[in-house]
């Protein structure tokens, strides 16, 4: 209305008539604004006397020619009037100046007065978001959304955010609303294409003749339902129109007379096997993401999707949300009783479960799970060790080292500087010594310290940093129990250690410090002075794992790379590789023959497939054991913690190998039990592959 002609000023009145509704008192309002094209020129609370008469007095400036009167809830928005289902009324203002035009009472629906005291309302949701272990997780930013979908889109609102405090715990308060114009609520939507509604809905589309699956568009289009509804008529012509969603009701009855009845979609509320019209909807449907900045980076710790949904909401929610593994967890395991240490873990597993050290098999010594004849058995470590435990209540160390040795009787060397990495903890609470609660990160520095390379023990920090703090308003939350990062990439071979903590008082100061005598500290709850024993095993060579697939043959024939062969329905394909490890730590081969969109054949489990370790020259021995696994191998005959695989034969029926025409990759990949820098997916590891065609 930019080019219509603007009138200064004017005052009027909007006369409202509630007398025919029953129970209407000064406590019960309506509100009233003018519009014009969407901005609210003028709105306010209408209060009535006993009669159930109120009025409206209205002054506005520059007003345009046409305004718009909406009469709706109280509660509602100023702005979010014009988008419910309000009573309306389009007057002329010039009519209106020159008295030409009397404005009659407006005279409220017994049905708009009943679902006005319903459309909008405030929700509360309280809750803590937890480590999967219970510990809570604080400063994290829990957004809540309102979750939507129909077909294969799906669309999220946000309606509010609150932020964890130490207990994990949150309040987010929200208002709420339903009543909405159909086309407004559409337009305040963004959607996209939702993975898991396009797999649910994949199957059911496969059975209906005459509904091929289209390339889903990221956004709704009625045009997806055209080959299903060409015939008929008058749902055609509905598709052919502007989409408006108030037609869904209709275009759905069309829909379901052509699909079957699926309980679990119905279920799932999914249109059109269960009706929609979530512009009516007063109770949100709620989904959860939460965010937390920990350690220097913003990690996504909750995500939860449309299997989540909490669907129809009351006024009060309690929820628990157990983050992932990337959360950062308030961490206040209580120190051990004693004068001792407990040296707990290596990366993320317990030392008990590493073979030698207190409360596992003495043997293989320094490998995880001893013993275990399976890919996960018998594991040794490499790259960077983290190397965590406590030390006990009545301990008093103030600076530590590592010391290693080869026996557990020593002799014991002081760990090299090279091997010794540096690490940082992360609290979370006010900064230090004063300053804005949240994330704070703090060095962990080995320094020499009277002739030895040496770091402050967690307990000394806090001490002298914000003493009585720690565990009311300060809390770790991250490597708080990390002890050493022992890098021995490059500064220790392969073998198995003993490495134990030394613990020293400071004589000195807090500014210059001195170590007192060394202390050897005894392992918690035990007589035995503490060390721990690792495996270490650091590829270093091409044969750690080696993967070659050597030589293919058909009937005998060679079969060179990138070969055209043309073969009969019967006869032996034999494939001559290569899966070793000279250290002996593997853990499993695959060899598959690939083709065409996602062909895929296991060769090794091929109905007659046989394994025969032959030598391959100059370097490779014939296979000690077959596996094709640890385990296999281990029944084979391996002993713990050893199998080094070597030279192998596959030889297995080409009806199974190459089951169609086609070109076909030959992918061999071998695998590794070593836990590499504290990653547990089975590598190093290699990838050998061989293509030929087959007709």
């Amino acid at each position: 209305m930019s080019d219509q002609k603007r009138i200064r000023r004017l005052v009027f009145d909007i006369p409202l008539d509630a007398s025919g509704i029953e129970g209407v008192t000064a406590e019960t309002p309506v509100k009233v604004a003018v519009v014009s094209a969407g901005k609210v020129l003028y709105a306010s609370l209408v209060r009535f006397d006993k009669q159930g008469r109120g009025v409206a007095r209205v002054e506005i400036g520059d007003a345009p020619d046409t305004v718009q009167i909406v009469v709706g809830p109280p509660d509602a928005a100023d702005d979010e009037l014009p988008y419910l289902q309000t009573m309306s009324r389009t007057v002329s203002v010039r009519l209106l100046q020159e008295g030409k035009f009397k404005l009659e009472p407006i005279a409220i629906s017994p049905y708009y007065w009943h679902w006005w005291r319903r459309w909008c309302h405030e929700f509360t949701v309280t809750g803590r978001v937890i480590c999967a272990n219970g510990l809570p997780v604080p400063g994290a930013r829990v957004c809540a959304f309102d979750v939507d979908w129909w077909w294969w889109w799906s669309s999220r609102q946000q309606v509010g955010c609150a932020t964890t405090d130490a207990d994990g715990s949150f309040t987010l308060t929200f208002r709420w609303c339903c009543g909405w114009w159909p086309w407004w609520w559409w337009r305040r939507r963004f959607w996209q294409l939702d993975p898991d509604l396009l797999e649910r809905l994949r199957p059911v589309i496969e059975q209906v003749p005459d509904f091929p699956i289209p390339i889903p568009d990221p956004r709704p289009s009625l045009a997806v339902f055209a080959p299903l509804l060409a015939r008929d008529g008058r749902a055609a012509a509905m598709l052919s129109q502007s989409f408006d969603p108030a037609t869904l009701p209709k275009l759905r009855e069309h829909l379901l007379e052509r699909l079957p009845l699926i309980p679990e979609l119905e279920q799932l509320r999914l249109w059109p096997w269960a009706p929609w019209q979530p512009w009516w909807d007063c109770s949100p449907d709620l989904i959860f993401r939460v965010t937390q900045a920990c350690q220097g980076e913003e990690r996504v710790i909750v995500d939860e999707t449309i299997a989540n949904t909490r669907w129809n909401v009351p006024a009060n929610l309690s929820v628990t949300l157990v983050a992932n593994e990337s959360a950062c967890c308030i961490d206040d395991q209580p120190p051990p009783e004693g004068n001792c240490v407990v040296v707990a873990n290596v990366c993320s597993s317990l030392t008990g479960s590493i073979g030698g050290n207190l409360g596992a098999p003495a043997t293989p010594a320094g490998y995880l799970n001893p013993g275990v004849a399976a890919i996960h058995g018998d594991r040794p470590f490499a790259g960077t060790v983290l190397i965590g435990g406590l030390f006990g209540s009545a301990t008093q160390v103030d600076f530590y080292e590592f010391e290693w040795a080869t026996n557990p009787a020593g002799p014991w060397q002081p760990m090299p500087a090279a091997a010794v990495g540096n690490f940082t903890r992360t609290f979370w609470g006010p900064a230090l010594p004063a300053g804005p609660t949240g994330f704070h990160n703090v060095p962990v520095v080995f320094t020499p310290v009277s002739g030895r390379l040496v770091a402050p023990a967690r307990a000394y920090f806090e001490a002298n940093n914000g003493p009585g703090t720690w565990g009311t308003s300060r809390f770790w939350v991250s490597n708080r129990d990390l002890l050493l990062p022992w890098l021995t990439a490059n500064t220790f071979g392969d073998g198995v250690y003993y490495v134990r903590l030394v613990g020293y008082r400071n004589t000195g100061t807090a500014v210059n410090p001195q170590l007192g005598a060394p202390q050897i500290l005894p392992i918690c709850n035990s007589e035995r002075d503490n060390y721990l024993v690792l495996a270490i095993d650091n590829s270093t060579s091409a044969l750690e794992p080696a993967a070659d697939v050597v030589a293919v043959r058909i009937n005998g024939a060679e079969a060179n790379p990138c070969a055209n062969i043309v073969i009969g329905s019967d006869g032996m394909l034999e494939i001559d590789f290569i899966a070793y490890d000279v250290d002996h730590h593997l853990a499993f081969y695959t060899l598959e023959a690939t083709y065409g969109k996602n062909g895929r054949v296991n060769l090794l489990a091929c109905p007659g497939a046989t394994l025969t370790p032959i030598a391959v020259p100059p370097t490779v021995p014939a296979a000690d054991f077959a596996g094709p696994d640890y385990g296999a191998a281990r029944a084979q005959g391996a002993t713990a913690p050893h199998w080094r695989g070597g030279g192998l034969r596959l030889t297995v029926p080409l009806a199974c190998a190459f089951p169609v025409k086609c070109c076909y990759q030959i992918e061999l990949r071998v695998y590794k039990r070593t836990i590499v820098s504290c990653n547990y997916d089975y590598h190093p590891n290699k990838l050998s592959f061989y293509s030929l065609t087959v007709a």
